[in-house]
């Protein structure tokens, strides 16, 4: 076989392989494509029905004497907002199934050991992400209107009513935005964690830098969240907590590899020693 005949077989073997990712890539990203649409969906036809469910913090804040109105000032407003809402219900509802994805794609290149140690954390994301976003719902949401309806003023002799009537674009803009943000923030263990298999951090430098990351944390907390103290303590306090058991994770892993290290040369004992020093 001449020399140009062998070089078009060597690029035809290092062409299969990668069209065989590509057609694999593309699979994945159809499955997780129709999987969105199919959410999306569903999630705009009860569009209004999760927007009502979106307003129990506004009402719980209000209290059950309040006559509460929410309002749209333009005529497509209402059903762009609606649109916005499936589609962040979509993201939620279709993430098992996109992490899913990733996995299965991600996976045949991997060992075992590491697909068993990818996979937990494949697990974690949406259940940090969850806690986060009941966070806000059941607790920073009704704190913050809170704060926010007490600032009304009713009719009086020389005073003018001041009433908060939120329109319905930038409630739901307040409470995705607080949801992100939380949503994000608690996915800190997780990201911490991957570093520190991969041996990018240590938990030495993560002690070391921690009254940067109070700084930074709060600086980050200001720029997600509405310029409110509330919200901002409360994404705050949680997130330094989460960098504190990020610690303590990073430090677990490190053992445990520390341990897998001096089980390893137990096992292969002084005679392999001597013989890799040859």
């Amino acid at each position: 076989m001449s020399k140009p005949e062998e070089e078009f077989d060597d690029l035809d073997a290092s062409r299969a392989p990668l069209l065989d990712h590509l057609i694999e890539l593309r699979t994945r990203l159809l499955y997780s494509v129709v999987a969105i649409a199919i959410a999306f969906g569903a999630c705009f036809y009860f569009a209004n029905d999760i927007y009502n469910i979106l307003l129990v913090p506004y009402e719980r804040a209000a209290g059950d004497t309040t006559e509460l109105k929410v309002i749209f000032t333009a005529p497509q407003e209402y059903f762009f907002t609606q649109l916005k809402l499936a589609l962040f219900g979509a993201f939620f509802l279709a993430f098992p199934i996109l992490a899913s994805q990733i996995y299965m794609f991600v996976a045949p290149g991997l060992y075992k050991n590491e697909r068993g140690a990818f996979l937990p954390y494949l697990v974690a994301t949406p259940v940090l992400f969850a806690a986060g976003a009941a966070l806000v719902y059941f607790l920073i949401m009704p704190l913050a209107l809170g704060f926010f309806l007490s600032m009304q003023q009713s009719a009086e002799e020389g005073k003018v009513a001041i009433e908060l009537l939120p329109r319905v674009s930038e409630y739901l803009g307040l409470i995705m935005t607080l949801i992100f943000a939380f949503g994000l923030c608690f996915q800190l263990p997780v990201a911490l964690s991957l570093l520190g298999r991969a041996g990018l951090v240590t938990s030495k430098q993560l002690k070391s830098g921690r009254k940067y990351a109070i700084v930074g944390i709060f600086v980050f907390a200001a720029i997600l969240t509405p310029p409110d103290i509330i919200s901002q303590v409360g994404l705050g306090v949680p997130t330094l907590l989460l960098y504190e058991i990020s610690i303590l994770s990073v430090s677990m892993i490190e053992r445990r590899r520390r341990e897998a290290r001096e089980e390893d040369e137990e096992e292969r004992g002084p005679y392999e020693d001597e013989k890799t020093d040859l």
